[in-house]
């Protein structure tokens, strides 16, 4: 999506990605320690929404 601003064309879509981009970036460096346990926590839900999904299919078939 792109915006004309006068001369200048303004892709909002990749200023958005480069600003999420940095904020990860500083929040890595800034915070180390919370960054590793909220990718621990994202993945543990990852695990447990995939245990449920499995469970839920052997439930079908059985």
């Amino acid at each position: 999506m792109a915006f004309r601003t006068g001369c200048i064309a303004v892709n909002l879509k990749k200023i958005l990605t480069w600003a999420g981009v940095a904020f990860l970036l500083f929040f890595l460096f800034s915070a180390p320690q919370q960054a590793g346990n909220l990718v621990n926590n994202i993945l543990a839900s990852l695990e447990g929404a995939a245990q449920a999904v499995i469970l839920f299919m052997q439930n079908i078939f059985v």
